[in-house]
């Protein structure tokens, strides 16, 4: 169990930032072939990776950085690793993901003027660098037969006690409404194909512009209510447990007093420890499931607006 919190770019921080991956796509006999790129001005052999913009989480970075370096979609999957080292300026963090290649195609550029596609032991072979190896290693390690939820919790939604009717009626507020804006470009890279949420405006407004973006509808579902968690806690984790066991990525926003109670059971019936669950409105959890056991969970922050 992973529970990672990593934080965006900040421009203040001492720390550099990056993030990248290991891309991949399905080949019968060896099960995957992964990307490798190759860069003049390093004369290296690497996985695409690169540093972060402003206000980028690590999955915004490695899709962004993966489509720049090799002209390839992808979807990002499971979180394999960090990586830290020193920099001039102090130290670097990259942080990888396992991603499947969608469509593209490569056009040789200044920064990468080749692209191979190779089996893992072939690339592990190839890389220039012992940390790209040591990923490689991590990844050849890991079930490729995942699914993932993204577990979201709503935006900020003004103050309870300062709305007059039914709390499920209760809006977006300003700032809301630019976290929701600002999480559809979070939440893109993961490339969800359902969407789902508690049956309450603010949750279902949450998702949104992302089921704008997708052109997705939202289902909305009772059972991920703060209500219906108060009486039946158990019913939430299995219909997390249901979507899970679908084999594709879904999008679920939910509410304070439910997520950190399922992140907690899933983690405990699959035999893994997680610290405090600790979940800001509109912060995330990417939940990496084999079949209907947990297998990771990774939090990610509320959008910075």
């Amino acid at each position: 169990m992973r529970c990672c919190g990593v934080p965006q770019v900040s421009s203040n921080t001492p720390t550099e930032y990056a993030a990248g991956a290991v891309l991949w796509r399905p080949s019968t006999k060896h099960g995957a072939r992964v990307a490798l790129v190759h860069r003049p001005r390093y004369k290296d052999w690497s996985l695409p990776k690169g540093k972060a913009e402003l206000g980028e989480t690590p999955p915004m970075t490695a899709y962004r950085e993966v489509l720049e370096e090799t002209g390839f979609e992808s979807e990002l999957g499971r979180q394999l690793t960090t990586v830290r080292y020193a920099v001039p300026s102090g130290q670097k963090r990259v942080v990888y993901f396992a991603a499947r290649a969608g469509v593209g195609e490569f056009t040789p550029n200044k920064e990468v003027d080749k692209l191979e596609w190779l089996s893992v032991d072939k690339a592990q072979a190839r890389v220039t660098h012992g940390t790209d190896r040591s990923l490689l290693e991590t990844f050849a390690a890991a079930s490729l037969s995942v699914s993932t939820v993204l577990f979201v919790r709503h935006a900020r939604a003004g103050v309870r006690e300062s709305w007059e009717g039914d709390d499920d009626s209760r809006p977006l507020d300003a700032k809301g409404t630019r976290q929701a804006q600002a999480l559809r470009a979070q939440l893109i890279p993961f490339a969800p194909v359902q969407l789902h949420s508690a049956s309450v405006e603010r949750c279902v407004a949450t998702l949104s512009p992302l089921a704008a973006a997708l052109g997705l509808p939202i289902s909305q579902e009772k059972v991920f209510t703060e209500a219906a968690y108060r009486r039946n806690p158990s019913a939430a984790r299995r219909r997390i447990t249901e979507l899970a066991k679908a084999g594709v990525t879904v999008a679920v926003c939910s509410q304070g007093g439910v997520i950190p109670g399922v992140v907690k059971s899933l983690a405990g019936r699959a035999d893994l420890s997680v610290g405090p669950v600790n979940t800001p409105k509109s912060s995330f959890w990417v939940l990496t499931f084999d079949g209907s056991s947990l297998l990771q969970a990774d939090s990610y922050p509320a959008p910075e607006v």
